[in-house]
């Protein structure tokens, strides 16, 4: 009669790893998403599955301390076993913190990407000469035209709407409008009709062609989805989510040079007195304020005016 093997088999597989995987993964991808709420979340799983999973590595360590001496006791007699390769347990053990090993790196690995890749790569804009101050009446839109990088061509050309607001403390304002619809990105066009025969086409410094076209909007009009935006920028009515974005300028040798676009959020006032709540710039259809906004990117905030 063969006797029953009563080997002492391992401790089970552990899930506190895949826990703690998950909590990294949560915090990782909470500092892009939402770094208030989402973040702390995934730190406190992490901290409470890796306290977890430590303290079940460490158990065969960790016994009762007793003050007696403790006597050995005589070695038990052999039983005979089977031999066994590799024991069920190590491998379920094994498979566990491969499986998240796996899991977690599909999940902070793109995560890393998008949270580190953004500082190596040359994300600087060129400025782009829109022509003399002395071209800009105060008050007069211009629709002004322009490539963003001359080298690739027509598809980078861009249309902005610029209006001079005068002097403010002796120094030019203006307000300077994206084209692109803050709903999807179609182009916004002026409510009012171009002045055409009054238009100037004339070559920047750079030698890129640069059109400025005279226009008195009421307001600005997405002709795909309805969107409605009045002098300012701001939603009037539509899909859009937020007022039109904005161009950063710059003021050297008497011309005026666009920057990097800024999303907005409001505007309050109108011209040089005008209060605007900015923001880093956003995607068409992202919400850049409100309670929609935890759905998307965290955007500084910055009121300027």
């Amino acid at each position: 009669m063969v006797e029953p093997d009563r080997t002492p088999h391992g401790s089970p597989p552990s899930l506190w790893p895949v826990g703690f995987a998950l909590g990294i993964a949560v915090l990782l991808v909470g500092l892009i998403i939402q770094p208030f709420v989402v973040a702390p979340l995934g730190a406190l799983l992490a901290i409470v599955f890796g306290l977890l999973w430590v303290r079940d590595v460490t158990r065969e360590h960790r016994g009762p301390v007793s003050a007696e001496p403790v006597v050995a006791a005589p070695p038990p007699a052999p039983v005979p076993t089977t031999a066994e390769g590799f024991p069920r347990s190590k491998f379920l053990e094994a498979a566990t913190l491969g499986l998240g090993g796996v899991i977690g790196g599909l999940v902070t690995v793109p995560a890393i990407g998008f949270m580190i890749l953004p500082a190596f790569l040359d994300q600087e804009v060129d400025e782009v000469d829109v022509g003399a101050l002395d071209d800009y009446a105060e008050g007069q839109w211009l629709i002004t035209t322009f490539l963003l990088d001359p080298a690739e061509g027509e598809v980078t050309r861009r249309t902005a709407y610029i209006r001079s607001n005068g002097l403010i403390e002796s120094q030019p304002s203006f307000t300077i409008l994206s084209s692109r619809c803050v709903h999807l990105g179609c182009p916004v066009q002026a409510n009012g009709l171009p002045d055409e025969k009054n238009a100037k086409t004339f070559k920047n410094k750079g030698g890129a062609e640069v059109r400025q076209i005279p226009v008195q909007p009421t307001g600005f009009g997405c002709p795909c989805h309805g969107g409605q935006y009045d002098n300012e920028g701001n939603r009037k009515a539509g899909p859009p989510v937020r007022a039109l974005d904005r161009y950063e300028y710059a003021i050297r040798d008497s011309r005026l040079y666009l920057r990097k676009t800024y999303s907005v959020s409001w505007v309050k006032e109108e011209g040089a007195k005008a209060r605007i709540k900015k923001y880093g710039a956003a995607d068409p259809g992202q919400h850049v304020d409100g309670i929609e906004q935890i759905l998307y990117p965290i955007q500084p905030e910055q009121i300027t005016g």
